[in-house]
């Protein structure tokens, strides 16, 4: 992911870095080298006003500067968001080829600025938190139909299977000791034998491995984790 990121940022190996200036922004808004874009503070009326008049190719540069920062962050927390990468390179590879102007992948980027600020807020419309989500996008994702009751059913799954990972499993160093991994492998397989019909038992089963696989990575026990360190 970092790699596809690194080529995103601009061509021939130019490497916009921040602080991003602050007339991408509404009035008030900040942004420091190190923090987090918020996308929704983007002013985009401005933002076009400021590339009719003629400095395109800076600010193109500038806007692929903030989402390649915010894609990082993103996909860091929830590994479902690869898409939104892939996408993000096929627009600056298209253009690089010359297959598209400047102004094309300017009015493609603000697209593509709108929809992953969308994907950012969607915690709310879930009504979960971000490390819930990413659970829930693991299990649901990429192709399980599912009704809303079974939705609601799988977000419940989620919070009782954080809960107790936390409260029982993931203790300090966990990752370095087998037993600790094992009771971490069986907790996960009871937790998620919550799931729906519709899961077949080789899908439960990809789903056991996947959902291990991501507790591995991310929480390192002792009530550290990447979104302990991310909020």
């Amino acid at each position: 992911v970092n790699s596809l990121l690194d080529r995103s940022i601009a061509p021939g190996g130019y490497v916009i870095t921040p602080p991003i200036a602050l007339e991408l922004y509404e009035s008030g808004a900040s942004y420091a080298a190190g923090h987090l874009t918020d996308l929704s503070a983007i002013d985009f009326d401005h933002l076009r006003q400021v590339f009719e008049q003629g400095r395109k190719h800076t600010e193109v540069a500038k806007l692929r500067g903030v989402l390649n920062q915010k894609l990082r962050q993103m996909v860091r927390l929830n590994r479902s968001r690869l898409n939104y990468v892939e996408t993000f390179q096929t627009m600056i590879d298209e253009y690089n080829a010359g297959s598209k102007n400047i102004d094309a992948l300017f009015a493609e980027l603000l697209t593509f600025t709108q929809a992953l600020n969308v994907e950012e807020q969607r915690t709310l419309a879930e009504q979960l938190s971000e490390e819930e989500l990413a659970l829930f996008d693991l299990l649901t994702r990429p192709s399980v139909t599912l009704t809303k009751d079974e939705e609601r059913q799988i977000k419940t799954l989620v919070r009782d299977l954080l809960t107790t990972l936390k409260r029982e499993q993931l203790v300090l160093d966990w990752r370095k000791k087998q037993q600790a991994q094992a009771q971490v492998a069986v907790a996960i397989e009871e937790g998620l034998n919550a799931l729906p019909a519709a899961y077949s038992t080789a899908l439960f089963q990809e789903k056991c491995l996947a959902v291990y696989q991501h507790i591995y990575e991310n929480y390192y026990g002792g009530s550290q984790s990447i979104y302990q360190r991310a909020a």
